[in-house]
Order: structure tokens, then sequence, then C-alpha cells
């Protein structure tokens, strides 16, 4: 190095100097590299642990219809293909939705179960909506009072929160959000708000945790 400097007349350009020096700099930060391959070593890179989708909540009330509608292009997800009457999650296509009783979503998240079965059509009024985004992440869909909604949201998102998902919107719940599947923790089953109409809204008294509480469901193309 201190020859190739040495060749540098001192009528040259700065720019030539500058040249050398830059070429010095980079010779010195391979040599380490270098001897460390010569010695038999590797470079190690730490695996990327991919995060959970935040939750996603659209502003404004309105018809539930439209509010869904709203949801899935904010989420990306379509309605599975007419030839799917039913499919387990993990098989479904990416950025695609289904629904799921709120018996066997009840069922999946107090047994904390590694998959779920999702249904084309809603098979019931107060079927639970579920996304699978473009990165196979799962997302729950319900109806929320506006200061849990508000709990939820990525910017004031607290470590732990108690939230009460409702299938269906009502004056105390009209607001919809989608919530990443896994932070859910559920110690008990969804309760019918009408203990007289078994198709009636129901609610979903459960933990949002801050962090990922369980392997995700992934999968599909």
């Amino acid at each position: 190095m201190s020859q190739l400097i040495a060749r540098v007349p001192s009528h040259a350009p700065l720019r030539y100097l500058m040249l050398a020096g830059l070429a010095g700099l980079l010779f010195i930060g391979a040599v380490p590299a270098s001897l460390n391959a010569a010695r038999g070593g590797k470079t190690e890179v730490l695996p990327v642990q991919k995060a959970a989708p935040a939750a996603v909540t659209i502003e404004g009330i309105g018809s539930e219809t439209e509010l869904r509608r709203q949801l899935r292009a904010k989420n990306g997800v379509a309605e599975l293909g007419a030839s799917t009457s039913k499919v387990m999650f993990s098989q479904a296509p990416t950025g695609s939705f289904g629904f799921i009783v709120p018996k066997v979503l009840g069922l999946a998240l107090v047994t904390q179960s590694p998959d779920l079965a999702m249904d084309r059509v809603a098979p019931s009024a107060n079927a639970y909506e579920i996304h699978k985004l473009a990165d196979g992440s799962g997302m729950v869909v319900g109806f929320m009072g506006t200061e849990v909604m508000t709990q939820v949201a990525p910017s004031e998102r607290p470590k732990n929160v108690r939230i009460a998902l409702h299938s269906n919107p009502s004056d105390k719940a009209p607001h919809i959000v989608a919530v990443p599947l896994v932070k859910l923790v559920a110690d008990r089953m969804p309760v019918r708000l009408d203990s007289k109409n078994p198709d009636g809204p129901v609610m979903f008294d459960m933990d949002l945790q801050g962090t990922p509480t369980r392997a995700s469901t992934q999968g599909g193309p």
C-alpha cells in the first residue's frame, strides 16, 4: 500500500490522491474477511423473524356490507374461488377471505389449534370473517366499540388489551376491525347476545397480546 501511494507524483491532481486513499481503505477492510475465510470460518446470518401484523381498522361507521368491503380492500383480500366450499386456512390461497362459525373459532382459539377450517360463504349470519393476507398472516374480523378500537390502533397499542369482538355491528360495537390471529388468547367461548336467537350476533371476549402467542398458521401458494 505504501508503494502504491509512493508512485503517485507530488503534482498529481487531488482526485488521484483521494482515489489512492480510498483503495487503501477498501484493501484494509477486506483483509479480516479474507483471513477468516482462509481459516475455514463462515459468516453467520441471523434469522429474520417475521412480525405479526398490526390490527387494521376502518375509520367511521356505515352499513355492515360497506364496512366489510372497505376492510377487504384495505387488506387486499378477495373471496375464495367458486370451486372451493370449505378449505383449511393453511391451504387457502394468500390474499383471500372466508368465514368460520363462532363455536369453531372459539374452540380453535381456546385450544390453540394450529389450523382453521374456513367456508367460502358465511354458514350463518353471525359467522366471523377470516382474512389471509399476502404474507400468509391470519386476521379475524369483527366489530368493536370506539374506546376499545382506539386501544388496538397501532399508534396507541399497549402490551395487552382485553377486547370484545362482536360478529356483527351494533350501537355498542359500530367499528370494524381486523386483529391478528397469532396475537389472540381466549379462555372462554363466544356468547350469544340474544340467548333465544342461535343465529343472532355473538361477542367474543379475549386478550389481544402485544406479541405473537403461538405459531402462525401460514401456508398456501
